[in-house]
């Protein structure tokens, strides 16, 4: 395992080889069925986002609303202190049934119990299932505590800058470190190009295979596309605003894979 990113630095130089296996994923256009049996819990999804990472913030709320749009309940949570929450709607109920809730926890452990209690209360009133968001600040993870469980399934978003792709691999390795047993999925943004999220992608799957022993899962990528910037300026979802831009394609498919990981976990 590498001691610290120094050890990895030139991993994500531009001239690093972009062979390997691992490959992004796509939507195979294959259905997604709801299991019979309602679980006791709604899956929890943490999304490590700082104070100022009002992109990421966005493309988090847009995905809940994504994921309501598939009909299922979707709740994002987010700490009120955090600053990037300025750009979310709301506490409540918004578009198409997506739900915020922003809460006073000031601990990892605080926001751990607030999210197990949304998972088991919209678990019983949910029969189509659902997934449930958490915005968890990066700088929290130092004073882990109970928050152990949060980090059960981690979603990163990443850049395909090699600057970005190092702060990701030390993220998770951060991750791993408070939960060995970790989920860790990638969610390539800001490219033009599937190309370039793909080598972006292989990369850093290359680099955490080696150096921590560990598999990421990808989550497709979501696209550098002027509606993003103006659905973060009017506040206002990119799939209802413009459902036939290529970021709102982009995002509806992320969502589904997310829900369709949800489900065969939910019946595993």
């Amino acid at each position: 395992m590498a001691r610290d990113l120094g050890d990895v630095l030139h991993y994500f130089l531009p001239d690093a080889p972009r062979g390997g296996t691992p490959r992004l994923r796509f939507v195979d256009g294959s259905p997604s069925h709801a299991s019979n049996d309602r679980p006791a819990a709604l899956p929890i999804i943490s999304l490590p986002i700082g104070d100022r990472e009002f992109v990421r913030a966005a493309y988090a709320w847009n995905l809940a609303v994504e994921l309501a749009r598939q009909g299922v309940s979707a709740t994002l949570l987010a700490p009120a202190q955090v600053e990037a929450g300025l750009l979310w709607p709301e506490a409540g109920r918004g578009p198409v049934g997506t739900e915020v809730v922003l809460s006073e926890a000031g601990s990892f452990g605080d926001l751990n119990r607030a999210a197990l209690d949304i998972a088991v209360s919209r678990a019983a009133d949910s029969p189509e299932g659902g997934v449930v968001l958490v915005a968890t600040p990066p700088s929290w993870f130092h004073s882990s505590g109970d928050g152990r469980a949060l980090l059960q399934w981690v979603l990163l978003f990443a850049a395909p800058e090699a600057r970005d792709l190092m702060e990701t691999y030390g993220l998770t390795k951060r991750i791993l470190g408070i939960n060995g047993n970790a989920r860790v999925g990638i969610t390539i943004h800001g490219v033009r190009r599937v190309g370039d999220a793909e080598g972006a992608f292989q990369q850093l799957a290359r680099i955490a295979a080696r150096h921590l022993d560990r598999d990421l899962t990808s989550y497709g990528l979501l696209v550098d596309d002027l509606h993003v910037y103006r659905a973060i300026v009017s506040r206002r979802p990119i799939g209802l605003e413009h459902p036939q831009s290529r970021a709102a394609r982009a995002l509806r498919d992320v969502a589904r894979l997310l829900l369709a990981d949800s489900r065969r976990e939910a019946v595993a």
